[in-house]
């Protein structure tokens, strides 16, 4: 049988992982396995000790398939808010329109699989700087890249918690590093 293949037939593939491009999104780290245009988009997400996402949600679901280390997320249950520990093997799910954040309160880095959307996948790499193939810290957060993070996002559609509301629950947006 001779395999005879043009430039658009879709070809299995392993993904390079020393290709990968690496980006810091306001203190986590994302590498694109698939792109960030690619349904489904999935990446691989590391959030570094003492680093946290605020509250927020958008329409996108998004599965994290936890690897290594230990982080929490937040859930909203029955209104009120919980921090669930997260742990290797895990699989933290979050449904459309779901308030949620990460914390990595842990001594190690915390590294999942993202499975998501490509419209997420798009913000996520909009807000985000190019981290290098060595990063492993988080870059400055300073007050005006926030603002244009969060200004990125609303083009989205995307609700972000106040600082107010993300002190509520133990989340300190302005002291972020």
């Amino acid at each position: 049988m001779q395999n005879h293949r043009t430039q658009d037939t879709p070809m299995a593939h392993l993904v390079n992982w020393q290709d990968l491009e690496h980006f810091e999104a306001l203190g986590p780290l994302l590498e694109f396995l698939t792109g960030p245009q690619i349904s489904p988009c999935i990446m691989r997400g590391t959030i570094p000790p003492g680093v946290f996402v605020p509250l927020h949600s958008h329409v996108d679901p998004e599965t994290f398939v936890h690897i290594s280390g230990e982080f929490e997320g937040l859930s909203q249950v029955g209104g009120n808010y919980e921090w669930i520990r997260i742990q290797p093997g895990d699989v933290f799910h979050v449904p459309p329109n779901a308030r949620h954040a990460f914390r990595n309160r842990f001594s190690e880095p915390a590294v999942s699989i993202i499975v998501t959307t490509p419209k997420l996948g798009s913000l996520l790499r909009a807000m985000s700087l190019p981290a290098g193939n060595a990063a492993k810290q988080p870059g400055a957060i300073t007050p005006e890249r926030l603002r244009q993070a969060l200004t990125t996002a609303d083009s989205f559609g995307y609700w972000n918690a106040s600082p107010e509301e993300n002190a509520r629950v133990g989340l300190d947006v302005l002291a972020a590093p």
